[in-house]
This record gives structure tokens, C-alpha cells and sequence, in this order.
């Protein structure tokens, strides 16, 4: 035997089969990106908000990372959560996905609505979990986003929407699509105060949604690269009589043709909405020294503005 045989170190690894080499790495450490496959571990991953440092692609959130990753620690109060669907065409399977859905996002429904902070800024805040049936408008969603703006009005603060679905929801039939006529209706009377209402689309934002009150906003921000349509690419294609543009379903395509007022990246999001609201005339909360240097301290542990 060759004399490198008998001093070379070898891995503890070496020789063993592929699965067991996987497995020897402990559930949760690692995180693979969607788009470049890239390995990433997932406390690093986390700690950029989920978006992949090798290819930046943004990675969807849950209702409750969005809602940490934006608002003002501590700022957030819920509004509406006990709300319930029901089940009225007595669709198939339509109640079993209603409780998966509550058990892998431990809402009762695809939208959250609270008051909260963003920046010292108060709002009203509404966030869609994909998790829940694709984020789906339903009665219950469409309940949600009525009350978020009558919240607004109420208290004179400016609403403030991110969204994540795949449109109405097909399990209530024609009442999932009264919700684009009830919250298009919800947006023009909470016009009338004189409010801002801003949106942020992230990925995906399509059908009922985007062609109802995701597209009403006084202004409309995305995410990069996020998928905006009102229906899928294999959809549209088919109904299309020529080829769609390559990437027209694309935020930074939409941005290029007036629907995207803004793509922002998801880092930037809180600063960039804190500073939109406040240039249409929304104020800060009043806080003291002490709360103010506690929240830069907070900020410049996770790296935001540097």
C-alpha cells in the first residue's frame, strides 16, 4: 500500500452512502434556495429575511414573518381574527382543506388585519399567508380587507396591503367573486377620506385579486420579480391569438408599463413605505428617547440601513 494511504486523514464521511452523508446533516440547519439551488444555512437565511444572497430571488413569507420583518416590534393588534369560513355550495373536500389550512398557519382564514406601527407610522395592515389555500379570496378574506379599510376610516389611518394569492376562492363559487365588487367597493369609500391605501405585490399576486382591490391602490409596490397576472402563463397563452412578451408576468415588467409604481426589495420595504406614507401627509407616533434607541439598536442587529 502506498504510503499516502496509511497518513492521509480521511473524512468520517468517506465511503459512506450519498443518503447517509445527507442525513447526517441535522433537520433545519440548511435551507436550499428555490431558484439557484443554492445551500444556504437557514439561520443566515432568516436573518435576510429569506431572500438568497447568491441569486437574491425572495422566498414567500407567512403571514407572521411579513408582519415581524415589517412593523414595529410589539406594534401589532389584531382585528377580526375569529372570523370562520363556512362551508355554503357544500363543495367536496372543501372543509378538510379549510382545516389544513388552520393547522399549517394557525389562522382561522388566508388574511390578517391589525393596527400596527411601520417606522413609527401608524396603519392599518393587511397580509395575506400563500400557505392557507394559495391565499385565496373568499368570503372571509373579502370580510377582512372590508373591515381593514372601515378600521381606516374610523381611526383615520392610511391601509396598508400585502399580498400573496392565487384569486378567488373556486370552493365558494359565485360568493368568492361578489369579494371584487365588495372590496373594489370598500377602496372608493375609503377614497373618500382622503386616506393614502398602498400595496405591496409579492409572489404570487393574481386573479380576482389583482383585478380587484390589489389594483386600486393610490400607490402600488412589488417585490422583485414577483409574478403578477390576473391568469396563469399556460392560461393566458392559450387564450392569447399570438405570443405574450417574454417575462410580461414579471414585476419589473409590469413597472416598465405603469402598473408597478415601484420594485422594492423586501429590506427596503419598511423604510420605503414609512416614507411614502409620510410624504402624503401621515405622522409618526409620539414615542420616547429611550423607545427610539432601543428600536435603532434592534434595527442595527439585523442589518437594516446599513
Amino acid at each position: 500500500m502506498a504510503s499516502e494511504g496509511w497518513f492521509r486523514k480521511r473524512s468520517k464521511f468517506s465511503g459512506a452512502p450519498a443518503e447517509q452523508v445527507t442525513n447526517a446533516v441535522p433537520e433545519g440547519v440548511a435551507t436550499k434556495c428555490q431558484r439557484c439551488t443554492q445551500i444556504l444555512f437557514t439561520k443566515d437565511f432568516e436573518k435576510n429575511l429569506k431572500v438568497c444572497p447568491q441569486c437574491g430571488f425572495h422566498h414567500k413569507l407567512t403571514a407572521d414573518e411579513r408582519i415581524d420583518y415589517t412593523v414595529d416590534d410589539g406594534t401589532f393588534a389584531g382585528l377580526s381574527d375569529n372570523l370562520v369560513s363556512v362551508d355554503p355550495l357544500q363543495f367536496p373536500e372543501y372543509q378538510a382543506k379549510l382545516e389544513k389550512g388552520r393547522q399549517t398557519t394557525g389562522m382561522n382564514d388566508g388574511t390578517r388585519i391589525g393596527v400596527a406601527e411601520i417606522r413609527r407610522v401608524p396603519c392599518v395592515l393587511g397580509v395575506t399567508d400563500f400557505r392557507f389555500m394559495g391565499g385565496s379570496l373568499g368570503s372571509v378574506c373579502g370580510e377582512k380587507i372590508v373591515r381593514a379599510f372601515e378600521a381606516g376610516a374610523e381611526r383615520g389611518l392610511p391601509v396598508v396591503f400585502f399580498i400573496a394569492s392565487g384569486g378567488a376562492r373556486m370552493h365558494e363559487g359565485l360568493l368568492s367573486l361578489m369579494q371584487m365588487a365588495k372590496t373594489s367597493a370598500a377602496v372608493a369609500a375609503f377614497g373618500r377620506h382622503s386616506l393614502p391605501y398602498l400595496v405591496v405585490m409579492t409572489d404570487p399576486t393574481t386573479g380576482g385579486v389583482v383585478a380587484s382591490y390589489a389594483s386600486l391602490a393610490d400607490i402600488i409596490l412589488a417585490e422583485p420579480e414577483a409574478l403578477i397576472g390576473f391568469a396563469g402563463a399556460r392560461v393566458a397563452a392559450q387564450a392569447s391569438t399570438q405570443k405574450p412578451p417574454e417575462g410580461y408576468q414579471t414585476a419589473e415588467w409590469q413597472l416598465g408599463r405603469g402598473q408597478v409604481d415601484q420594485v422594492v426589495h423586501r429590506r427596503d420595504l419598511p423604510d420605503t413605505i414609512a416614507s411614502l406614507l409620510l410624504l402624503l401627509g401621515c405622522r409618526q407616533s409620539e414615542r420616547t428617547i429611550d423607545e427610539e434607541v432601543e428600536e435603532d439598536e434592534v434595527l442595527s442587529e439585523v442589518g437594516v440601513g446599513q
